[in-house]
């Protein structure tokens, strides 16, 4: 039987979140590996083994994951979802997928999650743009205010397109429960479109102004984990890591003082929504 994690008693219990854009497995040293490098984005390699095992050691300390760029199953990936490796290795019960861009049989993109808990509820939704291909994967921890939900994004590259994203998710999104919004948003925290989402969801930023891209010389601060005014973050901080071309962010949160999480005790519970064409 699952067994409850509860925050109350007088002393809440902190939870490790960490986001991570991991390029399918991919790292980058130098921007020309974009060019030199380019066919590991659509065969497979044996580096790409080895960066997940990496990865999933890294992860394995963390109670909540959201993983960007990682692959559903196609060539590049030797027809592995990646989320579901990533579960197995670092040994969380449950994993959930979202599958966004799809490229022939060549590369399959998309959202992941990971959790040592069960969630209640797993939603996805499409994000508006002129290229598809961008989604949101939403995990609903409990019911009501005293709720918390996790969402994970990986927003466009473009100014206008990213605005839209932002504005649709701010109407999506429940700014009377607990949330929490981890990804790469390509864009600052401070940045106009992100400040205004923030304010409209009640959210701080506390990875605000840490570079985590590119992974090898970090400048600029795009990954970013947002959470509840009403929740208690501690300070975040970047991973100084080579398994992509992004570092991934790391911050621990303070649950609402009563509030239950269910940890399973079977080895992996999985959801996958959202398959492309």
């Amino acid at each position: 039987m699952p067994q409850p994690i509860d925050s109350g008693g007088g002393s809440r219990r902190k939870i490790r979140l960490l986001s991570f854009n991991i390029q399918a497995g991919t790292s980058t040293a130098r921007y020309h590996h974009y060019v030199t490098h380019s066919w590991r984005q659509v065969l497979p390699h044996t580096q790409r083994v080895a960066n997940l095992d990496a990865i999933a050691a890294l992860v394995a300390p963390f109670d909540m994951v959201a993983l960007q760029e990682v692959d559903s199953g196609s060539l590049r990936s030797g027809f592995i979802n990646q989320s579901r490796y990533l579960a197995t290795q670092s040994g969380m019960p449950f994993w959930c997928h979202q599958s966004n861009r799809k490229v022939g049989t060549v590369a399959y993109a998309g959202n992941g999650f990971l959790s040592r808990f069960q969630p209640d509820a797993v939603e996805e939704h499409r994000l508006p743009g002129v290229i598809p291909g961008r989604g949101t994967l939403l995990v609903r921890y409990g019911e009501g205010f005293n709720g918390l939900d996790i969402a994970i994004v990986h927003l466009a590259l473009g100014k206008r397109a990213r605005l839209q994203q932002l504005r649709f998710l701010a109407r999506e999104l429940d700014s009377g429960r607990h949330l929490v919004v981890m990804g790469d948003f390509n864009t600052q925290a401070d940045a106009g479109p992100v400040s205004e989402f923030r304010e409209t969801l009640a959210l701080r930023a506390p990875t605000s102004g840490l570079p985590t891209y590119p992974a090898w010389q970090p400048q600029r601060a795009i990954d970013h984990i947002l959470v509840s005014e009403k929740l208690t973050a501690g300070t975040a901080q970047v991973l100084d890591v080579s398994y992509s071309d992004h570092c991934p962010v790391a911050v621990d949160i303070d649950l609402p003082a009563g509030f239950q999480l269910i940890e399973p005790q079977r080895p992996i519970l999985s959801v996958e929504v959202g398959r492309a064409p």
